[in-house]
């Protein structure tokens, strides 16, 4: 008769002797220092350390996040600098000196800096523009604009800070101007008279060369178009092209 035994009673030996030590890992569990440590989030600039290095930079305001945000720091520095250091000297010079003569030439020698590099050197390297004054065989005087290509834009904070300088700092003689008046201090009024020309002979010419610029800018524009069909050479192209000009034209000046 068959046996009635089970047949899982018996133990199954391993081929080989376990291990007397076997390798613990802490796989999903964080050591008690490192599990109560706020989560970093990685910024361009970053470490993984957390040190944020980057982020004084972008948080970073006032003079030196100006210069930092600029593409051209120099020429920003400078152009700021020859026109605070006019109107310094200028308020400043009678506590130094007595010297008449000798304050009288360090601004006028600080008022002509600032005029050649605000029209050759700034406008040019901020935000693109330089103009000049030529005299043609004639004798007739025209007045020359130059531009930098529209696709190559300039820095929005060069930019802002050089159109802030244009016309901030003739607004300051002008108003030293009226305090010579009123104090009656007729000795120094040529000189304010001399920054104001200078001043305001820079907002006027970057001025008209921005509105020459925007003006080619539109013309250029409108010639490599192709509108509702029309080619450039057609009449559709030609009447749509002269009432754009036309237009913006009389808005620009």
């Amino acid at each position: 008769m068959a046996s009635s035994a089970s047949l899982l009673s018996g133990t199954i030996e391993a081929d080989e002797d376990a291990p007397s030590s076997l390798p613990r890992g802490n796989i999903g569990s964080a050591p008690a220092s490192k599990s109560q440590r706020a989560p970093e989030v990685l910024v361009p600039g970053t470490q993984a350390d957390g040190a944020l290095r980057g982020i004084g930079n972008v948080e970073e305001g006032g003079i030196t996040g100006i210069l930092r945000a600029s593409s051209h720091p120099l020429s920003l520095a400078f152009l700021y600098f020859f026109r605070s250091a006019a109107i310094a000297v200028y308020v400043l010079c009678g506590l130094f000196t007595d010297n008449y003569v000798l304050s009288i030439v360090l601004v006028v020698v600080l008022l002509s800096v600032d005029f050649w590099n605000t029209r050759n050197v700034a406008g040019r390297t901020l935000v693109g523009l330089r103009y000049w004054n030529e005299v043609d065989e004639e004798g007739e005087s025209s007045w020359v604009f130059e531009s930098r290509d529209p696709s190559r834009p300039a820095n929005p904070i060069d930019a802002k800070m050089f159109w802030i300088a244009l016309y901030a700092y003739p607004l300051g003689w002008l108003a030293l101007f009226i305090v010579s008046l009123l104090k009656f201090n007729v000795s120094f009024l040529p000189i304010v008279f001399l920054a104001l020309v200078f001043n305001l002979s820079n907002v006027l010419g970057f001025t008209y060369a921005d509105r020459d610029a925007q003006r080619r800018w539109a013309n250029s524009a409108m010639a490599n178009s192709n509108l509702l069909g029309f080619g450039v050479g057609g009449i559709g192209g030609q009447l749509l092209g002269g009432l754009v000009t036309r237009g913006l034209g009389r808005m620009l000046g």
